[in-house]
């Protein structure tokens, strides 16, 4: 059974879409790339269905020079979008420990569902033993994976 090479044309560019639109709106994914990717993948196979048709090197090729080129764009528009002077700030899970921060979500002993608000950012978070509701002020005991551990302040 043959597929048309243009409904897998359409079903790439339909899939690079989804990605662009996901990462118009959860910014720092990354998905730029494989999205713009797709989308001239898809593009190229409606414009010249040969080329799919013919030898798996040549599209292997083509993907490899696409991706190339949409990193190197995805880059410069990233760098773009950083206020000048400013410089991004990277927070390490380790740096956490003993630092203060406030509730937002109420946080339980068995459930990393709680969120803590720390120097502006949002983190997953769980209490050793009591429940800590929205509002309180916690310190941070440790970290675990991508949540912190966290006690009331007193």
């Amino acid at each position: 059974m043959m597929i048309d090479i243009s409904i897998i044309g359409w079903t790439i560019i339909a899939i690079g879409l989804i990605l662009l639109l996901i990462e118009a709106y959860n910014l720092g994914f990354f998905l730029a790339v494989p999205g713009t990717t797709l989308i001239i993948l898809g593009v190229i196979a409606l414009l010249f269905p040969g080329i799919f048709q013919s030898s798996m090197i040549i599209i292997i090729i083509i993907g490899i020079i696409i991706v190339i080129v949409s990193s190197a764009i995805s880059i410069w528009i990233y760098s773009h979008l950083t206020p000048e002077g400013v410089v991004p700030i990277t927070i390490s899970r380790d740096s956490l420990t003993g630092k203060t921060g406030i509730v937002r979500e109420t946080v339980m002993p068995d459930s990393i569902s709680g969120k803590v608000e720390i120097d502006n950012v949002e983190w997953s978070a769980k209490s050793r033993e009591n429940i800590i509701e929205k509002g309180k002020k916690v310190r941070i005991i440790s970290s675990e994976g991508v949540h912190v551990i966290v006690e009331e302040e007193i």
